[in-house]
């Protein structure tokens, strides 16, 4: 899944009035940068992904900062990001895998907005992360294996927090942002903001 799956001629959208922030979760290779930016332009909201904030704070990459301070340093850059980001209001927010990790982190993204889990299989996180760089957590392992790993310590929190959970395998970034779009249009009543 890329940025050029989706129509690059398409305006924004207008804004929608009191949209609420939304959160994407879910594991690298999942398609939560492609996907954000997508969505943002549709539902005419800004988009800001937390590792390209940490990285724009901290002055160097992820990598530089995992063999710095390790994954704990990381995680506390991590931490004070998603405590800020997911204060503003209106935005669509593309987290890094293990942003759920934290509990204060679940807390704010499951307090302060809508929580978007996409769901991707091993093989499809293998196959978008293979020529990836900057993913530290895949250095000196067999992806597979590390990502099985990965997968099977997060998804239950993934799923702990979602409001929306969408499969994102063999589909593009325009539908499954459709996807989304959809699925909140559906909960809205729900959540008391009416039709």
């Amino acid at each position: 899944m890329t940025d050029a799956d989706a129509p690059a001629a398409a305006a924004p959208a207008e804004p929608v009035p009191g949209a609420p922030s939304v959160f994407l979760v879910g594991p690298m290779g999942s398609g939560k940068s492609a996907v954000g930016k997508t969505l943002a332009r549709l539902r005419g909201q800004r988009f800001i992904d937390s590792d390209v904030e940490i990285e724009r704070r901290t002055g160097v990459d992820i990598s530089y900062i995992f063999e710095r301070e390790g994954e704990a340093g990381f995680r506390e850059r991590e931490r004070e990001v998603i405590g800020d980001l997911t204060q503003l209001p209106g935005i669509v927010l593309a987290t890094g895998g293990g942003a759920i990790l934290l509990p204060e982190n679940r807390e704010h993204l499951a307090g302060r907005g809508v929580v978007v889990y996409l769901e991707a299989s091993i093989a499809q996180q293998v196959e978008r992360t293979q020529h990836g760089r900057h993913r530290p957590l895949l250095l000196n392992a067999d992806p597979a294996t590390r990502l099985a790993e990965l997968m099977a310590a997060r998804e239950p929190l993934y799923r702990s927090i979602a409001h929306v959970v969408v499969q994102t395998d063999r589909r593009k970034v325009q539908s499954v942002a459709e996807h989304i779009i959809e699925a909140l249009a559906a909960a809205r009543p729900a959540a008391g903001e009416g039709p």
